[in-house]
Formats: C-alpha cells, structure tokens, sequence
C-alpha cells in the first residue's frame, strides 16, 4: 500500500496556521479575535490530519475542503495588497495575515492535487510512486 504524507503535511499546516493565528492576535493587541481565525482554520486542519493518520483519504479529503474554505474566504484581504503596500490598507495586519493564509493553503491544495494524482496512478499501475 502506498505511503501519503498528505496527513503530515496537514498536522504542519494546521499547526503552522495556529502559530500565524497566535501572532497575529498578539501583533493585535488581544483586541481583534479575528486574528484568531487563522488559528481557529489551523485546529481543524490539524484535526483532519490527525484523523489522516488513521484514515488518510477521509482525513486529507475534508481538509481540502476545508482549504478550499479557506482560499475563498481570505481571497477578499488578499485583494487589498495593492492598497497594503500603498500605505493605503484600512486593516494591514488582517490583509498581512490573510494573504500568508491563502498562500499556505493554496501551496496545501497543490501538493493535495499531485497526491491524489500519484495515488492515482500507483493504483492503476501506471508508474512507480514519486513521493
């Protein structure tokens, strides 16, 4: 049976948004708990990679949804970095954070994407696993 590291890589993922979360809040002064939200996208993830571990297609399949979530829900902060780095941004720290958010989870759903390939060709034969 073929190894994945698609549950590893979410358990990283998960806690590496916790952390970005935790800093974010801090950076805040404890006065903004949406900073928290990466935080709060980071426990589910590393939830689902903990269930991963046991069960990788159902563990990595809902996080991906959850990334997913996640891409579209901070697409709209990501948006404003024209007006971030003309000292322009309403909230720099929320389009700070929510543009490192979309690009670790888009760079999560790549490497989900070329899992589910590679899984995909191992069980048909098709060629030898490359990761």
């Amino acid at each position: 049976m073929q190894k994945t590291t698609m549950p590893r890589n979410t358990i990283i993922l998960g806690a590496a948004l916790i952390v970005l979360g935790g800093v974010a809040y801090l950076a805040s002064g404890l006065a903004s708990w949406t900073a928290l939200i990466p935080a709060i996208l980071g426990a589910v993830l590393l939830v689902c990679g903990l269930i991963g571990l046991r069960s990788p297609k159902v563990g990595v399949h809902i996080a991906l949804v959850i990334a997913l979530l996640g891409v579209a829900g901070t697409f709209m902060n990501v948006l404003q970095l024209g007006e971030l780095f003309a000292g322009t941004a309403e909230r720099p720290l929320a389009v700070i954070t929510s543009s490192i958010t979309f690009v670790l989870l888009l760079i999560y759903i790549v490497l989900g994407v070329r899992s589910f390939i590679v899984a995909r060709r191992w069980r048909n034969g098709d060629g030898e696993t490359q990761g």
